[in-house]
């Protein structure tokens, strides 16, 4: 399976996706680290979903954007979660002077939000979601891009209901 499609007509089913990503990781018999790309236009829901899986891997917290932050870290008991807003980025090379690579652990999952800003200096996405606005609701398409992806997507499949 190379790709899914959701129709979201409302946060709650965005948050649902976000959290049925949590839920495949955390049933999978080996940790295994994900990066996801996030692709949409401004309010599409992107954080949404980031926020569904941060709480879904078991975040009590706030999830904020990390729009001025470049990165919000969320340290949970068997994961780290970096959700990243590239958004602001003036220079790829930022990346370098922050230590990007440092985030690609096999305990990490990390979830960017304009990725193309990161162009040579991120790790390979695992899966790429679009969001797109269909009148006031939301189009979702997940995109494996590797064989862990697709894996995530054949379960991710299995537990999602809308």
């Amino acid at each position: 399976m190379k790709q899914l499609e959701y129709f979201l007509p409302d946060e709650s089913a965005t948050i649902a996706i976000g959290d049925g990503l949590a839920q495949v990781l955390q049933s999978a018999t080996k940790q295994q680290a994900l990066v996801v790309y996030l692709n949409g236009d401004l309010g599409a829901g992107k954080t949404t979903l980031t926020r569904g899986f941060v709480r879904g891997m078991g975040h009590q917290g706030n999830v904020k954007s990390p729009t001025y932050t470049i990165v919000e870290p969320y340290e949970l008991a068997n994961w780290r979660v970096f959700h990243f807003d590239l958004y602001r980025l003036a220079d790829a090379e930022e990346l370098e002077y922050m230590g990007i690579r440092d985030y690609f652990n096999e305990d990490c999952c990390c979830f960017i939000e304009w990725p193309e800003k990161g162009a040579g200096l991120l790790a390979k996405a695992d899966l790429i979601i679009n969001i797109a606005y269909q009148d006031e609701q939301r189009i979702i398409k997940l995109q494996a891009e590797t064989v862990h992806g697709e894996q995530v997507l054949m379960s991710l499949a299995q537990i999602i209901k809308l």
